[in-house]
């Protein structure tokens, strides 16, 4: 084969070797910034574009009634083996604590999520976690038992569940973060933050005042 002949030969296989590089830098970067966003100490996103959620000085974004995406499929095995979807609650205002067991700031706000979940639990609220990053469900259990923890947790290792939000939604992009979905199953309050008792009951309590 001539030297013209094999010219493109080399030019394609460059090219290729050159998509793949590309294609592994991307995931890369994927990657990194799902890590980066482990167990952050809390952020704000600015309703820009399409958005329709402002985020207060608090942390804690919310949409107006009426403007509020709906959250999609959130469904699955809890940590305790058991199939839940999270639809079934419409009717009720859900609570979504995305978590880890390995995660300091969900260790510092459990004892507040048990608290309020117990106290609002008369009032129409169903809470829910999205366990997540923990390799197996053996120290997502023993977290629960430690803190007390009886509402139900999707068991969602690699993030699939959390990847499932739109873009310029309330999607959950930390580690913790918290979502309030009103009766409709609609997205009206997330924080990138850990929460106080306090802070809880705040981001909360509009959404169950709702009519």
């Amino acid at each position: 084969m001539s030297a013209a002949c094999r010219a493109p030969q080399r030019l394609n296989r460059t090219r290729s070797r050159s998509r793949r590089r590309a294609a592994l830098a991307t995931a890369g970067v994927a990657v990194a910034a799902l890590v980066l966003s482990a167990c952050g100490s809390g952020g704000t996103s600015g309703g820009s574009g399409n958005t329709n959620f402002i985020t207060g000085k608090d942390g804690i974004a919310t949409v107006k009634k009426g403007e509020r995406a709906a959250a999609p499929d959130l469904s699955g095995t809890t940590i305790d083996g058991q199939k839940l979807d999270v639809a079934s609650y419409k009717g009720k205002v859900v609570v979504i604590n995305v978590w880890g067991s390995w995660c300091p700031p969900c260790r510092a706000e459990a004892s507040n999520f048990v608290q309020v979940a117990k106290d609002t639990a008369g009032k129409g609220v169903q809470f829910v976690g999205i366990n997540t990053r923990d390799t197996s469900t053996e120290p997502a259990r023993a977290f629960e038992k430690q803190y007390g923890v009886t509402y139900p947790s999707l068991y969602d290792p690699t993030g699939r569940l959390m990847l499932r939000f739109k873009k310029g939604t309330l999607n959950p992009q930390a580690i913790p973060s918290t979502l309030v979905l009103d009766r409709d199953g609609k997205i009206a309050a997330r924080t990138l933050q850990p929460l106080t008792e306090e802070k809880l009951r705040e981001m909360l309590d509009p959404v169950v005042a709702e009519k």
